[in-house]
């Protein structure tokens, strides 16, 4: 069916939940188990919310409990807890997983990539949904998208970097192919839990890290250790991922798949919507109280270099794994259809009022 037709279909079905009659009909929760933290800003909020508008838009025969990290104690295992059926569902971003999906990590984001309204076009319209179930298929988990960023930083430094030459032996927490391309260029990456960050960069045992934006990062008060905070290359448009066991989803009668469905993706707009609010009052906010803060963009050279590594990388993985070439195939011939448009929109607009 075509996907737009779909969602329209899906709320006219959703809204149907709400009769008298449905009160009689069988019950069901589900659980979900995310990567977040309790009390996680944005990211926590858009499960709660969305586990809200089930039980809602169902008329209580739908429900979702939401345990955070601290309850199941595997904020980077949410895949294998779904896919083994330890939960129903799971929040998350799918360039964790890497290591064991490879091909996960294109549906969260790629360097220079989409940005999130592209993202979400070629998810929608360009064919990514399809692609990405192909990708989860096999291991009975189905994936939809759970909430975009937006354009993230490139993160925080305690030294300014003004060279490829001072990434050399650089320790930085930065996830997905983005930590593949950096650790190319002779940084030495890992990958820590969000709960861990701030001790992580108060202790030394990283010099830098990347997690999201203003409105994520200036809550965990990075900016008081590091004060370089560049803008991004690396995530252009992170978009994070409901998954779904197929059991369960299978279990289900089509009505309340219908309203999961209309939850997600209303779950993921909000979410990306409360990003760019967000991160716009957290900025001005720490530019007024926090002066010695510094904005900065890498130079030329350092782009140049991650570029480069970039594109190779892709072409890489893509001569490796037909379903990789396919993957990143796609998201390219998607950029050259939908760039030239925004170039004369969104680009040309903020670049004729870049003095305001």
């Amino acid at each position: 069916m075509n996907l737009r037709k779909s969602f329209f279909a899906a709320v006219a079905v959703a809204a149907s939940a709400f009769s008298v009659s449905a009160l009689a009909q069988e019950t069901h929760t589900l659980t979900l188990a995310q990567t977040w933290g309790p009390n996680s800003p944005i990211l926590g909020e858009t499960t709660e919310h969305f586990a809200d508008m089930v039980e809602s838009m169902s008329d209580g025969r739908l429900k979702v409990r939401v345990d955070a990290s601290n309850k199941h104690k595997a904020p980077f295992g949410i895949f294998d807890l779904v896919r083994t059926g330890q939960y129903d569902m799971g929040h998350t971003a799918s360039y964790y997983y890497k290591g064991t999906i490879p091909n996960a990590m294109y549906f969260t984001t790629i360097p220079f990539g989409l940005i999130a309204p592209e993202m979400y076009a070629w998810f929608y319209h360009g064919g990514g949904m399809e692609l990405m179930q192909k990708v989860y298929e096999p291991y009975g988990v189905l994936s939809f998208p759970g909430g975009n960023t937006g354009n993230q930083m490139g993160g925080w430094f305690r030294k300014e970097i003004n060279s490829v030459e001072d990434l050399q032996g650089l320790k930085m927490r930065t996830p997905g192919f983005a930590g593949e391309v950096m650790s190319e260029l002779g940084v030495a990456v890992t990958n820590i839990p969000p709960g861990e960050l701030y001790s992580a960069l108060e202790r030394g045992t990283i010099d830098a890290l990347e997690w999201v934006a203003p409105a994520l990062d200036f809550p965990m008060g990075f900016h008081q250790i590091a004060k370089y905070y560049y803008s991004g290359w690396q995530e252009p448009g992170a978009e994070v991922q409901f998954l779904i066991n197929n059991k369960t989803w299978n279990k289900l009668p089509a009505d309340l798949q219908e309203i999961l469905r209309v939850a997600m993706r209303t779950a993921a707009y909000d979410m990306y919507i409360q990003s760019v609010h967000e991160s716009s009052v957290a900025w001005n906010k720490m530019k007024e109280d926090y002066p010695d803060v510094t904005h900065k963009v890498f130079p030329p050279e350092v782009i140049d270099a991650l570029r480069e590594t970039t594109d190779r990388l892709l072409e890489e993985a893509a001569a490796k794994d037909p379903l990789a070439k396919e993957i990143i195939t796609s998201q390219r011939d998607y950029l050259k259809q939908v760039r030239p448009w925004i170039n004369i929109s969104d680009k040309a607009y903020l670049n004729s009022v870049a003095g305001e």
